[in-house]
């Protein structure tokens, strides 16, 4: 069943999280940002977002999070301000976010609010805005975001802005596993060692051909993030979350993002079950329990919305 609904002036979409199933870290540029070279994957973790049409023109945030006391600097009021500012709607609208992704997990979960606020408006304003503007508007806000426009399997290059649709992954199981550790994004990229910095892209890994047959294979060897030992090094904790996935039986298990959630993964919803188990038995940490979403099911988990983002990106 979808998790869209709708009203006479409502809408209610998920937003759902990521992990990054191939994460390589090229280079600093120029203008300080970082070269990427990356695999995004969607899982069906998702905070839920909720839109309501106001004749006044105000936008105005609520929800479960504390960051949303911070106005203006939370990513789904700087969503909807921008595109509010760009297409001058006549409407405002009312959003209230239940948080479900933890932050500061490398989960892309305030990147995918963003983009939930961009869809979601988009549609409920009926603005007549291109994928172009979009994409300017979503990079704006983060270099994830744009990836959120998307969904599914999808090949990140530049910043990870760059998105290049590639064959959806497998139906997975995966468990992610938030320790009582916290990696700010940008002490991680602080303490990545310049001489660790992939210097080469495996091209067979990381090409729209090569990645599905990676990606269906049974050792997951392709699992790779250069940002894992800074992790492990920063908080050792998260090196024991990996090692209790992979001894609770997941078949591979990695840094998700920057950090500090890890995910695992595993051959079916009971061994999924089994896992949760054992480590819940074992620990105080957060565990999460999800599946891959794909580029189809995304969009219609969005209802209308989506369908909307699928005549502008493409299927």
């Amino acid at each position: 069943m979808s998790k869209f609904q709708v009203s006479d002036v409502t809408i209610t979409l998920p937003a759902f999280a990521k992990i990054n199933l191939i994460l390589r870290v090229l280079g600093r540029r120029a203008d300080g940002y970082h070269e990427l070279d990356t695999i995004f994957q969607t899982v069906s973790l998702h905070d839920t977002i909720k839109f309501t049409a106001t004749d006044d023109p105000a936008i105005v945030t609520s929800g479960n999070d504390l960051l949303l006391a911070m106005g203006e600097t939370n990513l789904v009021t700087r969503a909807a301000k921008a595109l509010s500012d760009r297409f001058s709607p006549k409407q405002g609208a009312r959003i209230h976010l239940q948080k479900r992704i933890p932050a500061q997990a490398g989960l892309g979960g305030g990147s995918s609010d963003a983009a939930a606020a961009l869809i979601g408006l988009t549609h409920l304003w009926e603005l007549s805005a291109t994928a172009d503007d979009l994409v300017n508007i979503a990079t704006s806000l983060g270099t994830d975001v744009p990836f959120f426009l998307f969904g599914g399997t999808a090949g990140g290059k530049g910043i990870g802005n760059q998105i290049e649709r590639i064959s959806d992954a497998p139906a997975t199981f995966f468990l992610v596993i938030k320790p009582n550790a916290n990696i700010n994004t940008e002490d991680a990229y602080k303490a990545l060692d310049a001489r660790s910095l992939t210097s080469k892209v495996d091209e067979t890994i990381l090409s729209s051909s090569g990645a599905k047959e990676f990606l269906d294979s049974s050792s997951f060897a392709f699992l790779h993030n250069d940002f894992e030992a800074v992790a492990f090094a920063l908080e050792p904790e998260i090196e024991r979350a990996k090692a209790a996935l992979l001894k609770a039986g997941a078949r591979g298990a990695m840094l998700a993002g920057s950090g500090s959630a890890v995910f695992g993964i595993f051959d079916s919803e009971d061994a999924q079950r089994r896992a949760i188990q054992a480590i819940e038995l074992e620990t105080g940490w957060r565990v999460f329990p999800c599946r891959t979403v794909g580029r189809d099911a995304y969009r219609s988990e969005m209802g209308p919305a989506g369908e909307v983002f699928a005549l502008l990106f493409g299927r």
